[in-house]
């Protein structure tokens, strides 16, 4: 099995979190090609970052991020950056699709839901800390 361990200054590290935005108001607004070109940019946007996209969906009304991350990365900062540019280039590039449903300059709802994620689950994790070969006094 291949291990995604990043290598970085004094830390190796394999940190992932699965980010989920929803359009404002929930409104059915995306599109196919908008979807198609969120992928885009948040490839980019994760490249500008130093972090890497693992995958990326939606549907009409919310869209779902996985990304591999490194320890020193602004959680909060990286979120607020990627919904201020998609939300700037997707109004500017779907003008019409996106004036049909809103009448602000809004794309995304304020919040945001993250949770990270790993390859292994925390009962198994707990496990293997639980059965280290502990030193004898």
């Amino acid at each position: 099995m291949k291990k995604d361990f990043v290598s970085s200054g004094r830390a190796v590290s394999d940190m992932k979190a699965h980010l989920v935005l929803t359009t404002k108001y929930r409104r059915n607004v995306l599109t196919a090609a908008m979807l198609a070109r969120l992928g885009e940019i948040m490839d980019d946007l994760c490249e500008k970052w130093n972090c890497k996209l693992i995958e990326f969906n939606g549907e009409e009304n919310h869209i779902h991020l996985l990304f591999q991350y490194l320890p020193q990365m602004e959680i909060p900062k990286f979120v607020n950056n990627l919904k201020s540019v998609t939300s700037r280039r997707i109004r500017s590039e779907f003008v019409d699709e996106v004036e049909q449903v809103y009448w602000k300059n809004v794309l995304w709802n304020e919040s945001y839901f993250i949770a990270s994620c790993g390859g292994v689950t925390v009962s198994v994790l707990r496990k293997y800390i639980e059965n280290q070969d502990t030193p004898d006094e």
